[in-house]
């Protein structure tokens, strides 16, 4: 089990949620389904919790009501190697929620990603000022990230 788990608290959207995400990644699957009983508080036979991996990585989710909601302070960064992963993962998780600038959605849950391509970073670490300046001008004026654009962007003269 891993250290460090992420634990998300949905208003009855749990097993629905968990079910999207495993669709969305790789090297995914559901690991465990508890379900509310005579004793509550949720309605029998409703998801209390439910523990899954994406891409390995694992996830809690508990329906607990709407006492608390997602806030984009807190989101998740998919790392990408390609413009086509980039297109994919975009598609997918925008479907229903909402796009955002700069790499940023937030899901029809409510949850914040970041879709991020490798070459974002290595092109903005580029110890040449003006060329890493480009770059982000140019990803400012993204929301999905466009990668030839960023190396149109660093190639400028």
């Amino acid at each position: 089990m891993s250290k460090i788990t992420p634990f998300l608290w949905f208003d009855g959207q749990a097993e629905e949620a968990m079910n999207f995400y495993v669709s969305v990644f790789n090297d995914s699957k559901i690991l465990n389904v508890n379900r509310y009983g005579d004793a509550g508080p949720g309605p029998k036979g409703t998801v209390m919790t439910a523990s899954f991996l994406l891409n390995g990585q694992p996830f809690l989710a508990l329906n607990g009501g709407p006492v608390f909601q997602f806030t984009p302070a807190i989101s998740f960064v998919v790392n990408c190697e390609t413009q086509e992963e980039v297109d994919s993962y975009w598609a997918k998780l925008s479907a229903g929620g909402q796009e955002g600038q700069c790499a940023w959605l937030t899901d029809k849950f409510g949850i914040s990603w970041q879709i991020v391509p490798k070459q974002l970073g290595q092109l903005l670490s580029d110890p040449d000022p003006a060329k890493a300046g480009r770059v982000m001008q140019a990803m400012l004026e993204m929301s999905k990230i466009d990668i030839a654009e960023l190396q149109r962007a660093y190639d400028e003269a």
